[in-house]
């Protein structure tokens, strides 16, 4: 089992620490490609961390495939639509970036 730690902009961190969201994405960076399940996972935002376990890690081809396949409200939070949420990715990711392939890190409370 391995750590890795991951800076998140503040309204996903709160997200996240409110249980809310429990599916991370990113792209496929050699340090992201290192991520496996059940490694530990520091997200950080500023002073502000919080510790999740990796429950699993997906990989797809697109953002449009990740979205089709997974629940839009544990990624964006219950609020999001999908078009908003595709928005927010594709604003953080440009194209040249989610084609190194898109990762949904599945995240579970650590002892959970």
């Amino acid at each position: 089992m391995a750590e890795h730690t991951l800076n998140i902009r503040k309204p996903y961190f709160d997200l996240i620490a409110s249980g809310a969201k429990t599916i991370e994405v990113r792209v496929g960076y050699p340090k992201i490609r290192k991520i496996a399940a059940g490694d530990l996972l520091r997200i950080s935002c500023g002073d502000d961390t919080q510790t999740r376990r990796v429950a699993e890690v997906k990989e797809y081809e697109s953002f449009k495939a990740m979205l089709d396949a997974e629940d839009a409200a544990a990624i964006g939070g219950p609020d999001m639509t999908h078009d908003q949420l595709t928005a927010a990715i594709r604003d953080i990711y440009p194209p040249e970036k989610e084609a190194l392939g898109v990762f949904a890190l599945h995240l579970a409370q650590v002892g959970g």
